[in-house]
């Protein structure tokens, strides 16, 4: 069978019904199969109760964690399920030891949970260190090489600034943390789902996402890949019942840990947003993410272009390969022309100083080039 043009799949998303929508990099939008998904969860619920659980609902955490190490590459039994990137990264920073390596090295483009995490461990005598954008854009390898040394734990910073869309070189980064004998923590929330991934290639030690943006899954479900040979040396302080080896047990006399990435897992999953990135999974499988990756990022550049003919002057890396679907437009006053954009109908974001717009699989040219004429219009 012929595969299907991404932007075939516009009708699997019946927001476009009623507006364009272009803010995937905040939300992607709901699709059938999620909705189905849902619905089949609720009359499992209806029908079965706690019932489900050990035949149905179990398999569907397994089935998950397996799809989401696809996505990633990342080799069976190295994915925990979280109800947020926050909870996973908690667990991680619990598992560290930071006697002799006390700092962390962040940037000030991340996504501002990535320090909080450590930030909140300086009385145990965690540093912090927070490389400056000299452009807003990006942060130069350079000064990454120049921050970490023999004290450094972690480099943790993202596969795709939420800030600027730039892509960074994870497999640098990696390089860099590991000569010194550190550790690369990637944050890939606005990456896997809109580009290709694979862990192992970048040799990242841990890479988490979601299912909030471009893997289609909603809030609620995130995941952490932690590396194979790393998995036995980390003793999280912060857990829960399903880190547990034998959960079923109910021993409150002793914590024995899975021996796999379940030990870094903590309560019991959210069922309802797993059924909902299940479904939003089906059709990123469908279409194939570098099929995804080849038209968003023609989506991207047309959009970019689109905008540069009307005088703005987007805030992206200065390299088409080094961006991503985030497009950063200047304004005044980003907040009044969402609002303005959405009463006409364009589903968009702001963020200090710009407007934001992510194009996805889904989206048309038409789409953008109507959103810039209403963006444009009058100013």
């Amino acid at each position: 069978m012929t595969p299907r043009p991404p932007a075939a799949y516009r009708g699997e998303f019946p927001i476009f019904e009623r507006c364009t929508y272009l803010n995937s990099c905040s939300l992607g939008a709901l699709s059938r199969r999620s909705r189905a998904r849902v619905n089949e969860y609720l009359d499992l619920w209806d029908a079965r109760g706690a019932s489900a659980w050990y035949d149905t609902w179990w398999a569907a955490l397994e089935e998950l964690r397996t799809r989401y190490g696809r996505v990633i590459g990342a080799p069976a039994g190295t994915i925990a399920l979280h109800p947020n990137v926050s909870s996973a990264l908690g667990v991680v920073a619990s598992a560290l030891d930071y006697r002799v390596r006390p700092r962390v090295i962040v940037t000030s483009l991340d996504f501002p949970t990535i320090g909080y995490q450590w930030m909140a461990k300086a009385r145990a005598g965690v540093e912090v260190v927070v490389l400056e954008s000299p452009d807003g854009i990006g942060v130069p390898l350079e000064a990454f090489e120049r921050a970490v040394d023999g004290r450094t734990a972690l480099i943790a910073t993202s596969h795709v600034y939420f800030t600027s869309g730039a892509i960074q070189d994870v497999a640098a980064l990696s390089a860099i943390a590991h000569r010194a004998g550190a550790l690369c923590l990637v944050d890939g929330y606005q990456a896997a789902g809109q580009l290709p991934v694979d862990v192992e290639a970048l040799d990242v030690d841990f890479y988490l996402g979601g299912g909030l943006k471009w893997l289609l899954g909603g809030t609620g479900v995130a995941f952490l890949h932690a590396r194979s040979e790393l998995l036995a040396s980390l003793q999280p302080t912060v857990t829960g019942w399903f880190a547990h080896r034998e959960q079923f047990r109910f021993d409150s006399r002793a914590l024995e840990l899975h021996d796999d990435a379940r030990r870094l897992e903590a309560g019991t999953p959210p069922l309802m947003p797993v059924y909902a990135q299940l479904g939003g999974l089906d059709v990123l499988e469908e279409v194939g993410i570098p099929a995804i990756r080849m038209a968003t990022a023609a989506l991207t550049e047309d959009l970019i272009d689109g905008a540069r003919a009307r005088g703005l002057v987007p805030k992206v890396a200065a390299r088409a390969e080094a961006r991503s679907a985030i497009v950063m437009l200047p304004a005044e006053d980003p907040h009044a022309d969402v609002r303005r954009l959405a009463e006409a109908g364009f589903i968009a974001d702001a963020r200090p100083g710009h407007v934001r717009v992510s194009p996805y699989f889904y989206n048309v040219p038409d789409d953008h080039r109507a959103f810039l004429e209403c963006l444009t219009h009058g100013r």
